[in-house]
């Protein structure tokens, strides 16, 4: 289905790349060759974007895509590495056979919000190119659309911040603004949702005040399992 599967991950964020490995486990791709973990940009400073960890977010996800081209693969999957699978991808019934069935150019792994399809079944929902899907946490890319999507996010990077064209920006924001700017892609989510993000410290937005401590770090591990055990439920 998939000729690369890349995780994007901080090499000083061990933690991440620890809960990554136990996800991929519980779909059978621990210690797959096929899986990647890539190494994330932390630049220097956020340059035209709103912060570092936005800039380094974007650039990351640009060294996937090169990568990819320069190693000819043609049918991608981009995970951030803090993705959790949902109760429906992980059901025992579950059943992913849209995925294989549908020519579709662009994917997104859904939101993480929804109920699982009383079957198993997770089909693909077409996304309108007029519709906002952010999170760029679980992507597909297949054939031309890699090659398509790193020529316009270097195109971004050329521009200006708030240019009409489209500047610097988050680079979710910028899955979107392609799909409208190529309207003949064409582009689905899994409905079911197949990844959500996990709760963690984040390296894009920088938490303040109380949230920035190490006691609100250490309840945030601790309360994980709590909130995956109630979304359970």
């Amino acid at each position: 289905m998939f000729d690369r599967v890349y995780v994007i991950n901080l090499p000083d964020r061990a933690d991440r790349r620890r809960e990554m490995t136990a996800q991929l486990a519980l779909i059978g791709l621990a210690d797959d060759p096929l899986v990647h973990f890539f190494p994330a940009v932390r630049p220097a400073d956020p340059g035209d974007f709103g912060s570092l960890g936005e800039r380094g977010c974007f650039l990351s996800h640009l060294g996937a895509l090169k990568d990819a081209v320069a190693a000819g693969h043609r049918s991608i999957l981009i995970l951030e590495d803090d993705v959790d699978w949902t109760p429906a991808a992980l059901a025992r019934n579950a059943r992913l056979d849209a995925l294989r069935d549908t020519d579709w150019g662009f994917l997104h792994g859904g939101r993480g919000h929804d109920q699982a399809a009383a079957g198993g079944a997770i089909s693909l929902q077409r996304l309108e190119p007029e519709r906002e899907l952010l999170l760029g946490h679980f992507i597909g890319l297949r054939g031309d659309v890699i090659g398509q999507m790193v020529d316009y996010l270097e195109a971004m990077l050329r521009r200006p911040k708030g240019s009409p064209d489209g500047g610097p920006m988050h680079v979710d924001g910028a899955y979107s603004w392609f799909r409208r700017a190529h309207p003949e892609v064409a582009a689905y989510v899994c409905t079911p949702s197949v990844a959500q993000q996990r709760s963690s410290r984040s390296d894009i937005s920088v938490p303040t005040g109380w949230r920035a401590t190490r006691a609100a770090d250490w309840a945030r591990r601790v309360l994980r399992p709590v909130r995956a055990l109630l979304r359970g439920r």
